[in-house]
């Protein structure tokens, strides 16, 4: 961690902290996530260690870009993009009741849905897509998928995935039912939470 300088704490969550920091040498903004090792029990432990190795092999225009992770004292540090433009979800917010252009709305769902085929072609489910989750670029023309903290691996896409976890505002049908779900689950799920998103 020697290499950084933090700015400033941008979120926090139950196991961790997300930090702006820039490169010492180079002036680079980053994002870098710290999860504390400490008192996680030990699945979300490997959830942390699975979620390193996922991004580590994600190299799409439209997710987030991982640039490496370290373990020091009992915290994991992964250091990944930063995305000027905050969450979507903020994004939303900002525009208090007022509608987005339809072409900008369009572009934003393409780059999702590329994002999206991306890693369902490395059989990889995200399982927690939603506003927060999309991350948008400095001129907010970019949209990127971000947070891999829950994704799962599937050993061939026709494998049915059991385990009910996610936003419960954004989950699909089969896991409210407790029926199996695979990769087209998600692609319903995420267009779902988009429309929801969008009509707040």
């Amino acid at each position: 961690m020697d290499k950084y300088e933090i700015i400033k704490m941008i979120g926090e969550g139950a196991f961790g902290k997300v930090f702006l920091a820039k490169g010492k040498v180079d002036n680079h903004q980053s994002v870098i996530k710290e999860i504390n090792l400490t008192k996680m029990p030990v699945k979300e432990k490997e959830a942390s260690q699975k979620e390193v190795i996922l991004l580590a092999k994600m190299k799409h225009p439209n997710i987030v870009t991982f640039y490496s992770s370290l373990q020091e004292k009992n915290k994991l540090y992964i250091v990944m993009e930063y995305c000027g433009g905050g969450d979507l979800m903020r994004r939303i917010n900002m525009q208090r009741g007022v509608l987005f252009d339809e072409d900008q709305i369009l572009a934003w769902f393409v780059q999702i849905s590329l994002g999206l085929k991306h890693i369902h072609d490395r059989k990889v489910l995200h399982r927690d897509i939603k506003a927060q989750n999309i991350f948008l670029s400095n001129n907010g023309m970019v949209a990127k998928l971000g947070d891999f903290g829950i994704a799962r691996m599937l050993n061939n896409t026709m494998e049915l995935a059991r385990t009910c976890v996610g936003t419960p505002y954004y989950l699909s049908p089969e896991i409210c039912e407790n029926r199996p779900y695979n990769n087209k689950t998600y692609v319903c799920k995420y267009m779902f939470a988009w429309m929801l998103s969008s009509t707040i």
